[in-house]
């Protein structure tokens, strides 16, 4: 199925991870789609993502940006806007599961805050005088840890459930200007930064085996690839009417009943 989405420019954060994180692979799966990425990150691997487009013909452009600092989201949004002169989505994907909890200091709670949401909030704003010209889209990647809670969390928790309300308020705001706004919620997905953390737990597999249990289809995590897949159909003008919805591509983790994980 074409897309439409070649020649669009969408502007993604937090797309400059390593290698097969969530933000990369829908970077390259729009990439493939023929779409031009316009990447902010703090991560200077974005020079060398962005390098390698760029070599395969397809225009594209890296900010680099600490999205915690209101006047560099400013200047990212301002260069993208003045060599494109449009912006036809805002794909927010900054998220760190970052264990600010009710032990955390105000600063480190608010800092939470800065990355994990107030971010999505800036971008947007930015953003929007053009996506009114295009009648844009935009699609916010949330957490169920904003809908299930996780423990130890407060700040990532705060934040996810934030961006969920942002939302929904942003498809209700814009309408008037028939921009979109939608949110697809993650549960557990295989990425190098779950790895990373996995290999931090005493007995690291026995708890990645407990983990996968509980995830009802096929008992196995979400992959990447499977993310990027409903991303970008939910980006694209093949999701024309769809507003305001939160999208779920998490194996049934957070909605089927639990007694599917009954072992025999």
């Amino acid at each position: 199925m074409d897309l439409n989405l070649r020649g669009k420019v969408v502007v993604i954060s937090g797309a400059a991870g390593k290698e097969g994180s969530i933000g990369e692979t829908i970077l390259q799966r729009l990439v493939g789609e023929g779409a031009i990425p316009a990447l902010i990150d703090r991560n200077d691997r974005g020079h060398g993502y962005i390098k390698a487009i760029q070599q395969k013909g397809i225009d594209a452009i890296f900010c680099q940006t600490d999205v915690t600092n209101p006047k560099e989201i400013e200047h990212a949004l301002t260069s993208i806007s003045e060599k494109y002169g449009r912006i036809d989505v805002v794909l927010n994907n900054v998220g760190v599961n970052d264990g600010v909890g009710l032990d955390a200091s105000y600063e480190e709670f608010m800092d939470s805050l800065k990355l994990n949401m107030v971010s999505y909030f800036l971008i947007v704003k930015h953003a929007l005088p053009l996506l009114k010209k295009s009648k844009g889209n935009i699609l916010n990647i949330g957490s169920k840890v904003a809908l299930t809670g996780q423990g130890r969390t407060s700040g990532y928790a705060a934040s996810k459930g934030g961006v969920l309300a942002l939302t929904r308020e942003w498809a209700v705001d814009l309408i008037p200007y028939g921009i979109r706004s939608n949110a697809i919620i993650i549960a557990e997905s295989w990425t190098p930064s779950y790895d990373t953390w996995i290999k931090t737990i005493p007995d690291g597999a026995k708890k990645l085996q407990s983990i996968v249990k509980k995830i009802p289809l096929e008992n196995r995590m979400t992959t990447p690839d499977e993310i990027a897949n409903v991303c970008l159909f939910t980006i694209s003008d093949r999701s024309s009417h769809t507003t305001g919805q939160y999208i779920f591509v998490d194996g049934g983790y957070v909605h089927l009943d639990r007694a599917l994980l009954t072992e025999d």
